[in-house]
């Protein structure tokens, strides 16, 4: 068997031309999708519309799905691993919120010795808004028997600062959770690239709302 390029060199030696030309088997193709993009990052958070439009609805659709398999690959640490940091949850929540086009808001849910129960897309927005419904997240929290809650959402803008609103219905979440008897450990706000605590940064002024200790 002769062997490509690809299973000659690995991935970390060719081009992003190169590896995309493997994917869709089309140099033209992915020369044309990329220039369309500006750079791998901008084809990550592509609609699958978007690609379409030079590379065809099959093709498209393949490529946006290997995208999401990708990101749900490294967001799957072992299962009942601890979140015991902001860097933790971090590791599950930055590869499924990183290269977006739209907002989105994801929760994890924790038991007493916070491991984790289950990660849950909790909405799903628009370039600058996402639903934030406090009930929801609460009543996923009961659902899964969890005695603590720590949530993440992006900002496609790719700066990471907290807004008013983020602070306002983090503040909400927070107090909603403790009348249940529930913590809300940390949200995190992924950028382009970087993130945020805002636990770690003091923006969670709620008793309810702190890490454990190890």
């Amino acid at each position: 068997m002769t062997p490509t390029p690809y299973t000659r060199y690995g991935p970390d030696e060719l081009g992003s031309v190169d590896l995309l030309t493997i994917a869709l088997g089309h140099r033209g193709l992915a020369t044309s999708l990329l220039e369309q993009c500006g750079d791998a990052t901008a084809l990550l958070a592509a609609s699958p519309a978007t690609l379409a439009r030079t590379i065809g609805a099959t093709r498209a659709s393949r490529l946006h799905a290997s995208f999401a398999l990708a990101r749900r690959a490294l967001s799957e640490p072992p299962v009942r691993a601890r979140i015991q940091s902001a860097a933790d949850a971090a590791a599950w929540l930055v590869p499924r919120l990183t290269g977006l086009g739209h907002e989105e808001l994801h929760a994890l849910f924790l038991d007493r010795r916070c491991r984790v129960l289950a990660l849950r897309r909790m909405s799903q927005g628009s370039p600058v808004h996402t639903i934030f419904d406090v009930r929801h997240i609460l009543g996923e929290a009961v659902r899964a028997g969890a005695s603590a809650i720590l949530i993440g959402h992006n900002h496609p803008s790719g700066d990471p600062e907290p807004s008013t609103e983020d602070l306002l219905v983090t503040k909400r979440l927070a107090e909603g959770a403790a009348l249940l008897g529930l913590e809300l450990h940390d949200h995190l706000i992924v950028g382009a690239g970087t993130w945020v605590s805002m636990a770690t940064r003091g923006d969670l002024s709620c008793p309810a709302t702190r890490f454990p200790a190890a």
